[in-house]
């Protein structure tokens, strides 16, 4: 069975809700990032596309009837490109791409996965009357939660809102609210800094936007972080969802919008088309929880992982946990072992910081793409992702030997020969392939000795 590469990744920028990408429909947000792979990747025929798959968790809107397939097209693909639209709630980004990798290793060649949210754009929805001139109607908000609830499904497990489900593994974990407000405010502080020092430039695409008085701009960063926040501020905080509780608004993810998309293939058609592989799926797993606890999904779902592929968390570089809850993260890493200050943890912030658009997020924390940009920015080898709904995947990043991402002079030996890198960056490297030549360019006749030596170039 051949392997699956991840070979390039974008995301939109992370919107506010009702922010700079309220006036973007869904289907046009994930058309950009799509299309923005086609033009990093000019060698790369687009109807060699075997399929575009998208996770979006609303789809009662403008992204209803398959987003992806929709997205696809506006984005420029043949209509020869099929789309189909998947859903597991928080973790259907990231479960986009464990649908993609085992198609790619299976035989196909090349997909498109990633998925989109636009939580601002969701529609107020009403069902059917149920009676014949029936004189009320109740209209449900599709934003987040729960909506046309079955009876038999809140009698026996219970249909706690998302802030209850934290309140329970907060009170079941025993985690209080000074860990949760401490937790996030790292993620503030974490993610300030990689933006300050222009850590996201390389996964985010600008995207045209207007401003609340019709004015058109380009839309370039994330706009939902609080850079300013600080502990103290955030024990000032209500907490609204449950009397004498712990979860309020500044330790929980918030509703935004924004799109990601990721291009995966085999070593085939990185060949063929001159593709650089970035990162290797190595594997997947997924587990379910108690509903009321939903948070500590990540848990089971990285454990069967790891005895999936005989390996412990201490052999990870880069560890990313949905941050849909500062509760939730805090209760995950320590069943896992962790301690949540490790600096593996979300090195770079998470969606309490950065956002939680629920279809582009994937790992929740943030979208697939950050995941790998980050674990090859910090010269990780082994990466792990997990979201809330109980979705756990692993990869291993591919990077330059003769780098430690500053700009560094270096040489390589390779089964082409020997190259050298001159003046230039890791990251330089990677967006340009032919100042690299073999660096980046795989070629045949050398696939088999480059791809795993540690002596090569990519490994």
């Amino acid at each position: 069975m051949t392997r699956a590469f991840i070979c390039d990744a974008v995301r939109t920028p992370i919107g506010r809700f009702g922010g700079s990408l309220a006036h973007v429909r869904a289907d046009d947000l994930a058309a950009v990032p799509i299309a923005e792979l086609l033009r990093r990747n000019p060698a790369f025929d687009p109807a060699g596309i075997n399929e575009v798959v998208l996770g979006c968790a609303n789809q009662a809107g403008e992204d209803n009837r398959n987003v992806a397939r929709m997205s696809a097209l506006l984005a420029g693909l043949p209509a020869s490109v099929p789309g189909t639209t998947i859903n597991r709630l928080c973790a259907f980004g990231l479960d986009a791409v464990g649908t993609a990798a085992p198609a790619v290793r299976s035989g196909e060649l090349n997909l498109i996965a990633g998925g989109v949210e636009s939580m601002t754009r969701a529609p107020l929805v009403m069902g059917k009357a149920e009676n014949a001139f029936q004189r009320s109607a109740t209209i449900e908000d599709t934003t987040i939660g729960w909506r046309f609830v079955n009876p038999l499904m809140k009698a026996q497990y219970s249909v706690d809102s998302m802030p209850e489900t934290a309140e329970n593994v907060a009170a079941e974990c025993q985690i209080s609210r000074e860990d949760q407000d401490s937790f996030a405010a790292a993620s503030q502080d974490k993610a300030a800094r990689a933006q300050r020092a222009g850590y996201f430039a390389e996964e985010i695409v600008a995207i045209d936007a207007a401003d609340r008085k019709g004015n058109a701009f380009r839309f370039k960063q994330d706009e939902h972080l609080r850079p300013d926040t600080t502990v103290e501020s955030l024990a000032r905080l209500k907490t609204p969802f449950r009397e004498n509780g712990s979860v309020t608004a500044g330790n929980a993810s918030s509703v935004n919008d924004g799109a990601a998309a990721m291009l995966i293939a085999n070593a085939a058609a990185a060949t063929e088309f001159g593709l650089v592989p970035r990162a290797h799926i190595l594997g997947m797993a997924t587990a379910g929880v108690e509903p009321r606890t939903m948070g500590l999904g990540p848990v089971p779902a990285i454990q069967r992982l790891l005895q999936r592929l005989d390996l412990k968390l201490s052999d990870f570089d880069l560890i990313e946990i949905n941050e849909a809850f500062a509760a939730q993260v805090v209760g995950c890493a320590r069943a896992l072992g962790l301690d949540p200050a490790d600096p593996r943890i979300n090195p770079n912030g998470g969606a309490i910081a950065l956002g939680h658009p629920l279809g582009m997020s994937g790992p929740g924390s943030r979208s697939p793409p950050s995941t790998c940009w980050s674990n090859m920015a910090s010269g990780g080898r082994w990466s792990r992702c997990a979201s809330v709904s109980g979705r756990a995947w692993r990869w291993r990043s591919r990077k330059c030997e003769c780098r430690l991402w500053s700009p560094k002079r270096g040489t390589a030996d390779c089964a082409s020969g020997k190259t050298a890198f001159g003046e230039m960056s890791w990251r330089a490297c990677v967006r340009a392939p032919r100042a690299c030549d073999s660096l980046c360019r795989l070629h045949a006749e050398h696939l088999s000795t480059c791809l795993d030596k540690l002596s090569c170039h990519l490994y």
